[in-house]
């Protein structure tokens, strides 16, 4: 797959709010983030311009209204972003970040038993 554009902070709390609300207006957008931001409407129009150019979504206009979808899953942009932080912090060694978290005392015993879980699954995976 080829490497997902670049998206700031400010663009992914956007992004955020496209993913779960899609189709969404533009006023729909601006309503969401003007109650979970100090950010005006003016702000959150040119960041929602920018996703646009940067073929992150894309918009249909509906009488006098843009409607905005998203061209890239979610999945796939956290998916991205998890790898390159993975690899720029830990050489790639996701036993050397769990470590980390570990030593650092990052982690409470419920996310370490939820981290337990998931490598359990994982191994039944494998196994059938």
């Amino acid at each position: 797959m080829a490497a997902l554009p670049q998206i700031s902070e400010a663009e992914f709390e956007v992004m955020k709010v496209v993913w779960k609300y899609a189709p969404i207006s533009t006023n729909e957008i601006t309503e969401r983030l003007v109650r979970t931001t100090t950010w005006n409407p003016k702000t959150i129009q040119t960041l929602i311009k920018r996703l646009v150019t940067k073929g992150v979504l894309s918009y249909e206009k509906q009488s006098r209204v843009f409607v905005y979808t998203p061209l890239v899953k979610e999945s796939d942009y956290i998916g991205q972003e998890s790898a390159s932080f993975l690899n720029r912090f830990y050489d790639g060694n996701i036993a050397s970040m769990l470590s980390a978290y570990i030593d650092n005392d990052r982690l409470s015993e419920s996310e370490i038993d939820a981290l337990r879980s998931l490598l359990s699954k994982g191994n039944k995976k494998r196994e059938d």
